[in-house]
């Protein structure tokens, strides 16, 4: 009988607690928006976080929540962007595409002081080292950029980076690799960009020490140009929120005594066989053994 009476109660305290239950999962449900699996569906589910947040989900989330804009999928483009904006309900706001550039447009023959380096062939080491190279803004030529992007969009070439656009969807795991905070993402205007390819903000005299092609901050493009171009620091910058790729700016190009404004976009002419070839330098060893023994 005792055993019966245990097996009643304890029958009805698990009818309590199911209804319990029952009651406090429909009063604390939240009801989530249909639309985020909708927005979700017609991302390209690569979950590299160029959007900003981690994942598709949360940028679908973020896109309904109208914390994000239908655009902002680097890897979907604007396809992608129609989509979300019909899904939505709304017009899609053009934007520019975002892309990756280097601000270091030097090649091995330009870096000096390199030393030979025995240490791992990585971005990350030998800028902890610090002795790779004399320049300590410049671009180290490891490839940890290259390494990191799952999409082939870079490739070492002559110790330096550079992008094959077609490829790049403008995810950032480039830019998350350098440890010298080398590469920016800039509005494309148009399909090739003009940067400013230095980063390093000592004066001219060291400078010139440390590279043949390094900005000296002499201010000339900022006196020619005043709304594209400003110096700070010792060093040249394009205002890109001004510069729109239709000015003419042949008068800077020219008189530029460094020659460090570069363009950005489809390869040079020089590096397209390079870059087809099986010679390409992968991480930059190649470049540090030469120029230490040029400078031998």
């Amino acid at each position: 009988m005792v055993v019966v009476v245990a097996a009643m109660v304890l029958f009805g305290l698990v009818m309590v607690f199911a209804g319990l239950l029952g009651v406090a999962k429909e009063r604390l449900r939240v009801d989530e928006d249909p639309r985020i699996e909708l927005v979700n569906d017609v991302l390209p589910a690569a979950n590299c976080g160029g959007c900003g947040f981690a994942g598709c989900s949360d940028f679908a989330k973020a896109v309904v929540e109208e914390r994000a804009e239908c655009s902002g999928c680097p890897v979907g483009g604007e396809k992608t962007a129609a989509q979300v904006a019909k899904v939505l309900g709304v017009e899609v706001v053009k934007t520019y595409p975002y892309r990756p550039v280097i601000h270091c447009a030097a090649e091995c023959d330009q870096k000096l002081g390199r030393v030979p380096y025995d240490g791992v062939p990585s971005c990350v080491e030998a800028d902890m080292v610090g002795t790779t190279q004399a320049c300590t803004y410049g671009c180290l030529g490891f490839g940890d950029c290259s390494k990191a992007c799952t999409y082939d969009a870079l490739s070492m070439v002559e110790g330096r980076p550079v992008v094959h656009y077609d490829r790049c969807t403008g995810c950032g795991a480039c830019i998350t690799a350098c440890p010298r905070n080398l590469i920016e993402k800039i509005p494309f205007k148009q399909d090739r960009m003009l940067v400013v390819a230095c980063s390093n903000k000592e004066p001219a005299k060291l400078v010139k020490k440390v590279c043949k092609i390094g900005c000296i901050g002499c201010s000339l493009c900022q006196r020619l140009m005043g709304e594209q171009f400003k110096v700070s620091d010792n060093l040249a910058y394009l205002d890109y929120d001004n510069y729109t790729g239709d000015e003419d700016v042949s008068n800077v190009l020219e008189r530029c005594p460094a020659g460090v404004m570069v363009y950005f976009g489809p390869p040079k002419p020089e590096y397209l066989e390079q870059l087809a070839s099986d010679d390409t330098d992968p991480g930059g060893e190649q470049c540090v053994a030469a120029q230490a023994a040029s400078d031998n």
